[in-house]
């Protein structure tokens, strides 16, 4: 005939004992509370958390340097289009008859 006892400790674990009388041999099975793999989903829902800022932050920085370049390039296309509008009144001054 087997006993079998499960007792509580006050940290959270169980541990199951059966003893049979054959033999007089006694298994003790200590089970965990499961702790482990909370924490462990924590951990990834934190890195989870910690790459998704990074790569916004990327994005954001890549669209910033986008209006950069194209807010640059439209300065130097005014540019040039006011010196071609120059250079083409300074001809017309020199030579009025064209």
């Amino acid at each position: 005939m087997a006993t079998e006892r499960v007792t509580e400790r006050p940290d959270g674990t169980r541990e199951h004992v059966i003893e049979r009388d054959t033999g007089g041999t006694t298994y003790v099975d200590r089970g965990g509370s499961g702790m482990g793999g909370v924490l462990i989903g924590i951990a990834v829902l934190a890195l989870v958390a910690i790459v998704a800022f990074f790569l916004l932050n990327a994005n954001r920085n890549d669209a910033l340097r986008t209006d950069a370049v194209s807010s640059a390039a439209s300065s130097v296309a005014d540019s040039a289009a006011t010196a071609g509008g120059a250079v083409a009144d300074a001809a017309n001054s020199v030579n009025p008859s064209k």
